[in-house]
């Protein structure tokens, strides 16, 4: 299967990144002429991506040419945060991005959105998604996202890949602080009562049980998870939201999302060694579910998960290259993440999805 990235760095956001990236990258393939390219642009070229989309489609010699920009990127090699750079991952022989009305069997879909883009409507219209929110904190200039190597208004793009198969799941990384427990009762967007008690004060044994100290809890690192029934969670079937602040007072605890009374919550803390531990289960279980080794992946990690997370170095991406060294691996660290979960897509905060394809074996 000819398909290689690159990534290129430099002082400033210059079309010539990203040409450089797609020369590179089609040189490790061993093409000339490239099917179609996933190009990642870093946020110094979001108000202004048309002329590196240009120079990434001449020197691809193709025009379909897709991508976003987002404020890290990262391959196989190296990933970059705070400074301009290209990413390419260029595809030949049988492997191709196409358009969704080709999309005759149903393939799930790669889809890459601003974050001002994002709407339940087609998010969830009938098939299966993956991929990841532009980093750009408000979506930068007229698009940060493009197909057919121009600029999408629209503020989201999709396609799928013809001749592969895909298998993608989604790494959370939590450790469970509290079993889970009813919501009696919310008011908007505060939790007030579960299990009939100020969920506050039970938050902070829970974490003062964890940490064995008297800090306070760091509320960046808590999510609420929370599901239809207790037996979800615990088998990690649950939908998250972060927490906002919380109340002395009352002992209420305000959330990014309103829930509702019936539903069941737990109270996770994202840790560094739960997540890399997921992350690796998560690469065994996919190469079971393609059948054998992938050949090649995309990551789409949240800006939270990333360096940031590990005190400088990106473990995730260390797992993803342990596992399979020298495959060819793109992605991007955004402000959120797209995976199907239970027969829907989710938009996930601070977690890693990851998608593996290995070449169909073709039918005698």
């Amino acid at each position: 299967m000819k398909v290689a990235t690159s990534i290129v760095l430099g002082n400033q956001a210059t079309p010539a990144l990203a040409a450089e990236a797609v020369t590179q990258a089609m040189h490790k393939a061993g093409i000339t002429i490239a099917n179609s390219v996933l190009l990642l642009l870093t946020s110094e070229f979001a108000s202004d991506p048309q002329p590196a989309i240009r120079a990434a489609a001449k020197a691809a010699n193709c025009m379909q040419v897709m991508g976003c920009s987002a404020t890290g990127i990262f391959t196989e090699e190296d990933w970059v945060l705070d400074a301009p750079a290209a990413a390419a991952m260029v595809f030949g022989d049988d492997i191709t991005l196409q358009l969704p009305g080709l999309n005759h069997t149903q393939q799930p879909l790669l889809t890459l959105t601003a974050p001002n883009a994002i709407n339940s409507t087609w998010l969830n219209h009938g098939i299966a998604r993956f991929g990841g929110v532009s980093g750009d904190a408000i979506g930068q200039g007229h698009f940060s996202v493009w197909q057919n190597a121009k600029g999408d208004v629209s503020g989201y793009v999709e396609a799928f890949f013809s001749g592969v198969k895909v298998a993608t799941k989604a790494s959370h990384g939590l450790q469970l602080l509290t079993n889970p427990q009813k919501i009696q009762h919310v008011n908007g967007f505060d939790i007030t009562l579960l299990d009939n008690q100020a969920q506050l004060s039970a938050l902070q044994k829970a974490w003062k049980l964890h940490s064995k100290s008297d800090e306070p809890v760091p509320l960046h690192l808590v999510i609420a998870v929370y599901a239809s029934d207790a037996e979800a969670i615990t088998l990690g079937e649950y939908d998250q939201t972060t927490l906002i602040s919380y109340e002395e007072n009352n002992g209420s605890i305000t959330l990014a999302q309103p829930l509702a009374a019936g539903q069941f919550l737990s109270w996770g803390l994202r840790d560094q060694t739960v997540a890399e531990a997921d992350l690796t289960l998560i690469t065994h279980q996919l190469s079971q579910e393609l059948g054998g080794a992938p050949d090649f992946g995309l990551l789409f990690s949240c800006l939270g998960r990333g360096p940031y997370f590990y005190d400088g170095i990106d473990r995730d991406l260390n797992v993803i290259t342990q596992q399979f060294p020298y495959m060819p691996l793109l992605g991007f660290y955004g402000n959120g993440e797209i995976a199907p979960m239970r027969g829907n897509n989710q938009l996930l905060p601070y977690s890693a999805v990851l998608s593996l394809f290995a070449a169909q074996q073709v039918q005698p």
